[in-house]
């Protein structure tokens, strides 16, 4: 019987609310365990949303890793289900945000705090948490304030359309340069949960693609008309692809449309790990500046980015994606609703150039 003086409390596994991983799988205790990881080091990531975002920052765990060896890596996020916990580089402690998280952290002293969003929440939080070093933003008088100077260019690029419409760095690019890192090209993490899979009726001899319709109810100046999808469709299944419609609770009634108008497949919509085994399913995947893009990109798969407001350089694609775009200027630069009163820039993107663009990554 294990005595309490035997509890390693410097061990990565160690929850003390609840048993460890290690002690629930293998029937292990403290007293004798070949499982204990003693870490040095507590490093707190502060990355609420939006859920794309939260994915596209989790290359950042490789350096952190790789720096500090035998850290405990907590993680606070408003999507604490999408962060690696079972990948070999993964998060120690995923916290949603919510009042007893942030009670929690207030009493936990910390070795480094990276904070990422310039929310007023999370700068306010970044404020109050005591680590003996800190990157990104904090809160000073009331604004978003840049922690270190490698933290000014980014604050700068939210601030002012000019400054961001100039920018060259992609958004890991970026964010490595706030915590001080180099960007290898080091991937996105992403845990696949087979038990959230199904038996989805596909042919799996095709090529599946799937298209990725929305873009939320903010961003509607993104929208493409359904007329461009449903004529997108057709050319990918006059070319024998699979086509399967993606999307969410937002989605469900336009999706339900056009699989109706081209007889395509559309399942519904899902929690956020069956989706990631959807998405998984699909060999080339068209999208949006979306959740459904990082997806995507996490999990390996050829990307076609429908992309009209954001800069593209912004954008990491690792090799294994194109970006298409209006061949009209868009006059609406990060802007949720279309501005410009003469036309509207989506319309003046070619479904014949998706269509290509697909054919030429399934090939």
């Amino acid at each position: 019987m294990i005595k309490f003086e035997q509890v390693k409390y410097d061990c990565r596994h160690l929850r003390a609310d609840v048993p460890c991983k290690p002690s629930k799988l293998h029937g292990v205790d403290c007293s004798e365990c070949s499982y204990y990881e003693k870490f040095n080091k507590k490093i707190l990531i502060i990355k609420l949303g939006a859920a794309g975002d939260v994915i596209r920052t989790t290359p950042l765990l490789y350096p952190l890793r790789s720096e500090y060896h035998y850290a405990k890596i907590y993680w606070l996020t408003d999507f604490p289900e999408l962060l690696p916990v079972n990948t070999e580089i993964n998060v120690d402690v995923p916290l949603k945000f919510n009042l007893a998280s942030v009670l929690y952290l207030q009493e936990t002293k910390f070795d480094v705090v990276i904070n990422l969003d310039k929310d007023k929440e999370a700068i306010a939080l970044a404020s109050k948490i005591n680590s003996y070093k800190k990157f990104g933003y904090t809160l000073i008088n009331g604004s978003c304030y840049p922690v270190n100077k490698d933290a000014e260019h980014k604050l700068l690029t939210g601030m002012f359309d000019d400054y961001s419409k100039k920018n060259i760095k992609s958004y890991p690019e970026e964010i490595f340069e706030i915590c001080g890192y180099s960007f290898k090209k080091e991937k996105y993490l992403l845990d696949v949960d087979k038990n959230s899979d199904r038996n989805w009726d596909l042919c799996n001899s095709n090529k599946i693609v799937g298209l990725n319709t929305g873009c939320g109810s903010r961003w509607t100046s993104r929208l493409w008309k359904n007329e461009y999808w449903i004529e997108t469709i057709n050319k990918l299944k006059e070319k024998k692809f699979e086509v399967v419609l993606l999307g969410g609770e937002q989605e469900h009634e336009n999706n339900t449309y056009l699989a109706e108008q081209t007889e395509c497949r559309y399942f519904g919509h899902f929690d956020l790990k069956t989706f990631v085994n959807l998405v998984n399913k699909c060999d080339v995947v068209v999208t949006q500046v979306t959740m459904g893009l990082h997806i995507a990109i996490a999990l390996g798969k050829k990307v076609v980015l429908l992309n009209n407001i954001f800069n593209p350089n912004e954008f990491e694609l690792y090799g294994s994606g194109v970006i298409v775009g209006p061949a009209k200027e868009c006059k609406c630069y990060f802007s949720p609703k279309c501005t410009n009163k003469e036309y509207k820039c989506m319309d003046y993107l070619n479904p014949q150039d998706v269509v290509d663009s697909v054919n030429k990554l399934a090939g």
